[in-house]
């Protein structure tokens, strides 16, 4: 497996990365250039960035956090691809504050919508960055995973405030914003002109796994690896992922 998926960390990111990997590989083919444009929007310190850059490509990564795009050129340099790796601080809402409207092939926004005050916003933003045709990947919270998480720990009370309240919150504590369900997301990204791909669920059953199940028994990672995998393009298992990712294809102007 690629470079970014260590073991536990595979976990979170094998199934998006092996999309990603082979929507690139179809983009290279279809533009007929080795070196595409990539975006990737709230990129941090480059857990796709950097891989990306390693297949020969050019990354933009904007982010809000200095201590991020530090963390993100050091590693690129580490890498050997600091020459591939460009970071500038920004967000999804001031997108064109620091990049070209229409300039790239690829965009990433992946864990950003939680944070963001106008998911349609921030989605159109991502969009408008990319040239005709050019690809999407879009990964974003779950709401159904957060429910059956919390009520697998026994709080049942908010799981289900979880399932009621609008923004998909369990409680004041919960770290996450705000979470999609499968439809809103492609609704979103319909909304916004793409055409959807595929969905995923990620991390389908990784979250609901001992950690020391994973990291003792003989083999069970690479067969939870292949567990999640196999569900991740099951609808049936979309409403309970941690995670839902979104790949899709700017529509050509003119396009329905």
């Amino acid at each position: 497996m690629s470079d970014p998926m260590r073991p536990r960390a595979s976990l979170r990111t094998a199934v998006v990365w092996e999309v990603l990997k082979d929507a690139l590989d179809h983009k290279v083919k279809a533009t007929g250039s080795d070196a595409l444009d990539v975006l990737d929007t709230g990129g941090g310190t480059g857990n796709f960035a950097v891989p990306v850059a390693r297949l020969g490509h050019r990354v933009t990564v904007v982010d809000p956090s200095p201590n991020a795009l530090f963390a993100l050129e050091r590693r690129a340099a580490e890498a050997g691809v600091a020459d591939r790796v460009r970071g500038v601080q920004g967000d999804i809402h001031g997108l064109f504050d620091v990049v070209d409207r229409g300039g790239h092939d690829v965009v990433l926004c992946h864990g950003v919508l939680e944070y963001v005050d106008d998911p349609a916003e921030g989605v159109r933003n991502a969009v408008d960055a990319l040239r005709p045709s050019g690809v999407l990947s879009l990964l974003a919270a779950g709401l159904g995973g957060a429910v059956l998480a919390r009520a697998l720990a026994g709080h049942f009370t908010e799981a289900r405030q979880a399932l009621t309240d609008p923004a998909g919150r369990w409680g004041e504590g919960d770290p996450v914003p705000r979470r999609f369900t499968a439809e809103q997301l492609t609704g979103l990204v319909g909304a916004a002109g793409v055409e959807v791909a595929a969905v995923h669920g990620v991390r389908v059953f990784a979250d609901l796994v001992p950690g020391a199940l994973v990291d003792t028994e003989p083999g069970a990672l690479d067969a939870l690896l292949k567990l999640e995998a196999a569900a991740a393009e099951l609808p049936a298992f979309h409403s309970v992922a941690s995670q839902l990712h979104v790949l899709g294809q700017k529509r050509e102007p003119g396009d329905g």
